[in-house]
C-alpha cells in the first residue's frame, strides 16, 4: 500500500483532475488499479479542498466513460468473454438479476470494494441489453456517490484520511455499499407499489 500510495502522490502532484479522470478511465475499461482512483482523489482534494467536488466529478466521469467501453463490448458480442471471466453458471445467474431489476443491478457492485467482479457485470449489462441512458444514470450516481464521500473524507480528516483508507478502506466501501444497498430497496418497494397500484384500481 505504501508504495501505492507514493505512486499515486507523485501523479497527483502533476497531472491534476485530467489525470485522474483519464486513471479511472483505464481502471474501468482496460487495466485493473484497484483502489488507485480513491487515493488519487484523496491526495488531490488534500491540495485544493475547494475543488472537492471537481475532482469526484472527473473521477465519476473517467469510470463512466470506461464502463461504457466495456458495455459496448458486451453489447457488439461479449458472451464468449464474460464466460470465460465468469463462468457460465454465474453469468446466468448475473443475468437473472438483470432480467429481474435491469439497471439498477448494477448498483451495488459499482461501489463495492475489490476484488467484487464489477466489470464483469458491466460487461453482462451490455450483453443483457440494459438500456445505455439507464446503465449510466446508475453508474454515475454510484460512482458519484462513492467518490464524493471519498473527496469528503479528504476535506473532513486531511492527511488522516489516507491512514482511514489503507486501514478501514474496504469497511468504508462496504458502508457505501449498505446505504446503495437501501436505496436500492426503497426504490424497488416504489417501483413495485406503482405496479400494484393500477391493477388495483
Amino acid at each position: 500500500m505504501a508504495r501505492m500510495v507514493a505512486w499515486a502522490q507523485s501523479i497527483a502532484l502533476s497531472i491534476g483532475g485530467p489525470g485522474l479522470f483519464f486513471i479511472a478511465f483505464l481502471d474501468s475499461s482496460f487495466l485493473s488499479l484497484p483502489e488507485i482512483n480513491d487515493l488519487l482523489v484523496v491526495l488531490l482534494v488534500i491540495q485544493h479542498k475547494e475543488r472537492m467536488l471537481y475532482y469526484a466529478m472527473m473521477a465519476t466521469l473517467g469510470s463512466l466513460l470506461g464502463c461504457l467501453v466495456l458495455y459496448y463490448i458486451g453489447r457488439k458480442g461479449g458472451t464468449a468473454l464474460a464466460k470465460r471471466r465468469f463462468g457460465g453458471r454465474r453469468m446466468e445467474q448475473a443475468l437473472s438479476l438483470y432480467a429481474r431489476y435491469g439497471a439498477m443491478a448494477i448498483a451495488i457492485p459499482a461501489v463495492l470494494p475489490p476484488p467484487s467482479p464489477f466489470k464483469v457485470f458491466v460487461l453482462l449489462a451490455g450483453i443483457a441489453g440494459v438500456p445505455v441512458l439507464q446503465f449510466a444514470a446508475v453508474i454515475a450516481l454510484a460512482r458519484g456517490f462513492r467518490y464524493t464521500f471519498t473527496a469528503w473524507l479528504s476535506v473532513r480528516y486531511g492527511d488522516q484520511a489516507i491512514a482511514l483508507l489503507e486501514e478501514h478502506g474496504r469497511a468504508i466501501t462496504i458502508a457505501i455499499a449498505v446505504v446503495v444497498i437501501g436505496g436500492v430497496a426503497v426504490w424497488l418497494m416504489r417501483r413495485g407499489r406503482r405496479r400494484e397500484s393500477p391493477e388495483e384500481t
